[in-house]
């Protein structure tokens, strides 16, 4: 090959993916005379946000999240609300619980008995009628049952009377509050259930009733508020332990910047610092997995099955089973054995990637502003998450107190149609459906924003995953940007300009908006195809067979890898942006016939070098969540004293898990990004340049040497 000749793979490949690009002796860097990029998304992009923010003004006037923090009476009044008159009524009471038993509680969500704000729960048995008995000798009675009744109840009705007009209930016993509502306060006495002493009592209808059938009505209940109870039990551990939280997520920052200050000097020696500290933290894992099983082996009779808990909602109760530690050291070992094959059958490639990561050292140790950009992009996503929940939580909570038809029997032609409890007694409903109740059941209306409401919460899903792909975007632009500037300097760091990341971002900005809005838009409606895909096969589960599971389990690998794909492609032509400034559908196909033309030296590099990044995130999510257990778990006295009030020890720890890994994802993803910008850059190198005195490589001299080793046809005859 002579000393003019582009080099390339094959000559087959010049000609199905572009020719190579020619020598141009004004091209130094990142192009700075551009124009705006794709308009016509960035104005539709601009509109959707100025729509965004119109529809949470909307939502925000419409909704109330009060309405999911207070429980709501059948009025739909809240309980314990400031400025009203249920404000010291902080505890909803049902009038008859044993109707909770009925199927409707699961199909409308509602217990089909009237509810009340109260103050305190009754702390003994009484019926109606007893009462009625003892008020004629001690009025005292009445005003005591009368907390436990409507404002305009009165204690002279008869029994028949009182059953219509449901102004009261017909009994009340022995209660205690529990996520502010009412529940009975079981006891177990010699091994029997009991509430008050009693196993049975009367309800007030001249009935006896035991209380397993009040155990059933309350569990009837609580499967509509386990979930709320595992969310309230979760929020106490947060608030008890957010400061250790931060303070691991904090020692997760420092190790990760010490890690790429460390790459920079030490890149061999620190990937088998990676290496090993890997398959120690899974070591770990595994040893004690097996120690948890031999000490419930050791032990059969407190062993507990799957069959014995059935399906419980305290996830606690599963680490009491031999099956989960032996399932989680299954994993661990399979994990384990992976990634020791493959540092097996890629040992002679990860010698390229850690060339690399030694120049893409050097660019950040020229750009140490690069490392701060995370902070930036963590501050722009929060902002994101956190308008997209409120705006749910509003557009969920908007509109006037709806209320439905409830049958305590579910038999009833009017079930579930819309009802006004202030004149419910008289119409033909209350007429065709005896003992049925007009209750609340929801918040909406029947304006035109109110109908709508579905379709802006699919809407604000849509921007939300739009605006969070594009602030990566912009993120992954702007680094491109300031390490090509980077590379494309003959004598550095002398040449390179001030303030590159702040320019290239500002450029990513000013002229590429409507290039990078294309670019997620695209990463946005594959996303959003995969929720639709997961809510379709969440509805459908009961009546699917064998044959659309399989379907649907398809169509997951294939969006998966699609998403995958482009997400690839996408950043490849953020980086053709940032240093030609074309457009979207120009740069992304400029970087796929750059990469095809070299497709043996992105094998031997691009994987294999995440692949080394994405084992020092394992090592400080690891390393950070091995303290983290010992702490939470009390092993580490002599240390710190952790905190000892838990519910769930798994909730602060998965999140400093979470988070630690989160964080060093940040600041590894500039490495990647750094690396990924120098690849494309060495490669749209070797096709402009030919090393002559006049040509000269702008790459680093070992970086080259590497790839001359791995790829003879590199080099220059």
């Amino acid at each position: 090959m002579s000393g003019t000749e582009e080099p390339a793979d094959t000559p087959s490949e010049e000609e199905d993916f572009g020719d190579p690009r020619t020598y141009d002796p004004d091209f130094k860097g990142p192009v700075g005379n551009r124009s705006c990029t794709d308009v016509l998304c960035c104005m539709i992009f601009l509109l959707c946000i100025i729509g965004y923010i119109v529809l949470g003004l909307v939502a925000w006037v419409h909704g109330d999240p009060r309405r999911a923090a207070y429980p709501t009476d059948s009025q739909g009044h809240f309980c314990g609300q400031k400025g009203t008159p249920n404000e010291n009524k902080t505890i909803l009471f049902y009038f008859n619980l044993l109707r909770c038993t009925s199927p409707s509680v699961m199909l409308n969500l509602q217990c089909p008995t009237t509810q009340i704000c109260v103050s305190k729960c009754p702390e003994k048995f009484l019926t109606y009628v007893e009462m009625q008995l003892l008020y004629t000798k001690d009025k005292s009675y009445w005003e005591d049952y009368r907390q436990f009744c409507k404002t305009t109840a009165k204690p002279a009705k008869s029994l028949t009377q009182l059953l219509l007009d449901d102004d009261c209930p017909t009994a009340i016993f022995p209660s205690k509050p529990f996520l502010q509502r009412c529940f009975p306060d079981f006891s177990t006495k010699n091994g029997t259930l009991t509430i008050g002493s009693r196993m049975v009592f009367q309800d007030g209808n001249e009935r006896q009733r035991s209380v397993i059938e009040l155990r059933d009505a309350a569990n009837g209940i609580n499967k509509l508020l386990d979930a709320k109870s595992l969310g309230l039990k979760v929020f106490e551990d947060y608030a008890t332990t957010w400061y250790w939280i931060l303070i691991g997520l904090t020692i997760a920052m420092f190790l990760s910047w010490i890690f790429l200050i460390l790459l920079r000097f030490i890149a061999g020696c620190l990937f088998w610092v990676f290496m090993i500290g890997v398959i120690g933290i899974i070591g770990y894992g595994i040893w004690y997995c097996y120690q948890e099983y031999t000490k419930l082996q050791e032990h059969p009779s407190s062993v507990l099955t799957i069959y014995d808990i059935g399906i419980q909602t305290s996830i606690s109760m599963y680490f009491q089973l031999q099956q989960t530690w032996f399932t989680f050291m299954i994993i661990l070992c399979i994990i384990e054995v992976t990634v020791i094959l493959m540092l097996i059958f890629l040992r002679n490639r990860i010698r390229v990637a850690i060339i690399l990561l030694k120049e893409g050292s050097k660019a950040i140790g020229y750009i140490p502003s690069t490392l701060v950009y995370p902070a930036l992009t963590f501050i722009l996503l929060s902002i994101c998450i956190c308008y997209w929940v409120v705006t749910a939580v509003f557009l969920a909570t908007s509109g006037v107190p709806v209320y439905k038809v409830i049958a305590p029997e579910g038999h009833c032609i009017h079930e579930n149609q819309t009802c006004d409890p202030e004149i419910f007694n008289t119409t033909e409903m209350a007429k065709a459906c005896p003992g049925a109740l007009c209750s609340f059941a929801f918040y909406g209306g029947k304006s035109l924003y109110h109908q709508y409401i579905p379709t802006f919460h699919v809407y604000n899903l849509f921007i939300f995953l739009w605006l969070i792909n594009f602030v990566i975007a912009l993120g992954q632009c702007a680094l491109a940007g300031a390490f090509a500037t980077y590379y494309w300097a003959m004598k550095k760091p002398d040449d390179i300009p001030r303030y590159p990341l702040f320019t290239s971002f500002g450029r990513a900005i000013r002229y590429h908006t409507g290039s990078l809005a294309f670019g997620s838009l695209i990463i946005a409606l594959i996303q959003m195809f995969k929720i639709i895909l997961e809510y379709l096969d969440h509805r459908l589960k009961r009546t699917q067979n064998k044959l659309s599971k399989f379907l649907q389990c398809c169509l997951r690998c294939c969006f998966w890898c699609l998403e995958n794909a482009i997400k690839f492609l996408n950043r490849n032509a953020y980086i053709m942006i940032a240093i030609y400034g074309r457009n979207f559908c120009r740069s992304a196909k400029d970087a796929f016939n750059l990469l095809m033309r070299n497709v043996l030296k992105v094998a031997v590099t691009d994987e294999v070098t995440y692949f080394v990044l994405f084992l020092g995130k394992i090592l400080v999510a690891g390393s950070i969540g091995v303290l983290a257990f010992l702490f939470f778990t009390q092993r580490l006295p002599v240390i710190a004293q952790g905190p000892t009030s838990l519910n769930y020890y798994w909730v602060p720890l998965l999140t400093v898990i979470f988070g630690s890994y989160l964080i060093a994802h940040g600041f590894f993803s500039v490495y990647a990004m750094c690396v990924e910008t120098i690849f494309i850059c060495f490669l749209e190198d070797l096709e402009i340049n030919d090393g002559s005195p006049a040509r000269p490589y702008y790459v680093s001299q070992p970086l080259l040497k590497i790839f001359q080793e791995e790829n003879p046809q590199t080099k220059k005859q």
